[in-house]
């Protein structure tokens, strides 16, 4: 009699909970990582041979969970944690946050997506398609530009929305790094400017090919992190909210037939405690797939006018895809530099940089494997 009394109770309990909406949650990661070869490894001429401290000639190697509830009406909450760890060693990247990769929650409907936390620039997106060598650690534009390997904010507010083939993107952030090595987590209470950044975006996109314009500003605070202009050497002090580093910029991406180009200028202005700089990154790239193999190639070019520093970097990239999932492949790049304080590195990407001696060229070779899950 009251085993029968509890299932009552129990199936009464069911038929009267709400109705949950449709929702999924999905985990996913890439490990990537290999063996790297570099010559004027330091200022002494030297090579070096290692494992890669960020990740591979590929992709940064990272887990993360996203998902997803329908609310009805096209509504939608969405959600992303993803952190990035070094293959090699095991230890999380982006300062040692847990989800340093991105990190937010938000809304989406047919007016677009709006979401909060850490997450991406629109300089990213930007670049997103015309980037072929993309934000790996070894011969990519991060080598040139350190912030466009990690070109993403904390404490950030970011709407992107399509609308016939245009795509409209803006970001705010209300501090953009708190961590230790950064120093730049916001107001104090009577500076509403500081550590602030503000991305923007337009890209319109048309059967096949697109063109995208940014804008990018960032804010100094009081003891915030120098900003790097050249990878390698010391930055520019930023402890003011008036001091500003702005990057505009223009990129391209065509296909034709089986071929992907892409193309991009990027001008850069900073505006320090004490000093400026201005430099001018351009690349030009290209992909294509056959079989089971994918062909990469990539050129860039920055003159910098404030650190006498000017490089020129090329990078080949070949993979071979076991499956959809796995691949092998081998990174060849080398870097001209120019000028007295050309100490520009294919591996600059990395936390610890094989640069060269002032001026001295540099050639690289990369092998590695990736795998997707």
């Amino acid at each position: 009699m009251k085993k029968t009394g509890l299932a009552v109770l129990a199936a009464g309990a069911l038929t009267s909970a709400p109705a949950f909406a449709q929702s999924s949650v999905t985990l996913y990661g890439v490990v990537d990582t290999g063996i790297e070869y570099f010559t004027n490894a330091n200022p002494t001429g030297g090579s070096i041979a290692r494992m890669p401290v960020i990740g591979g000639g590929d992709l940064p190697s990272r887990w993360g969970v996203k998902g997803s509830e329908d609310l009805g009406g096209g509504l939608k909450a969405i959600f992303a944690l993803e952190s990035g760890f070094s293959a090699s060693n095991g230890t999380l990247q982006q300062g040692g946050r847990l989800f340093g990769r991105q990190a937010y929650v938000g809304l989406t409907g047919p007016w677009g997506q709006l979401s909060f936390g850490r997450q991406y620039s629109m300089t990213v997106w930007g670049m997103f398609d015309s980037n072929v060598i993309g934000a790996g650690g070894f011969g990519g534009l991060g080598s040139l530009d350190s912030y466009l390997l990690a070109a993403r904010f904390d404490n950030d507010v970011v709407y992107l929305g399509t609308f016939k083939g245009l795509t409209v993107g803006a970001s705010y952030s209300f501090g953009r790094d708190t961590t230790t090595a950064g120093n730049c987590p916001g107001q104090t209470g009577n500076d509403f400017l500081a550590c602030r950044a503000v991305t923007a975006m337009l890209k319109y996109e048309l059967n096949s090919w697109n063109v995208a314009a940014t804008y990018d500003e960032q804010r100094g605070g009081a003891g915030a992190a120098p900003i790097t202009v050249v990878p390698g050497l010391p930055g520019i002090a930023f402890t003011k909210s008036a001091d500003t580093d702005r990057r505009y910029q223009l990129a391209a991406h065509a296909s034709i037939g089986p071929v992907l180009l892409g193309a991009g200028w990027l001008h850069r202005r900073v505006q320090g405690d004490m000093q400026n700089a201005t430099t001018d990154l351009e690349y030009l790239a290209a992909s294509l797939p056959y079989n089971a193999w994918t062909f990469d190639a990539q050129v860039s070019r920055i003159d910098d006018n404030a650190y006498d520093a000017n490089g020129t970097l090329g990078t080949v990239r070949v993979n071979y895809n076991f499956s959809k999932r796995t691949a092998v492949y081998g990174v060849f790049s080398y870097m001209k530099n120019d000028g007295k304080g050309g100490v520009y590195s294919v591996s600059a990407a990395s936390v610890v940089p094989a640069a060269p001696r002032p001026g001295a060229n540099q050639t690289g070779v990369e092998f590695g494997v990736r795998h997707l899950f």
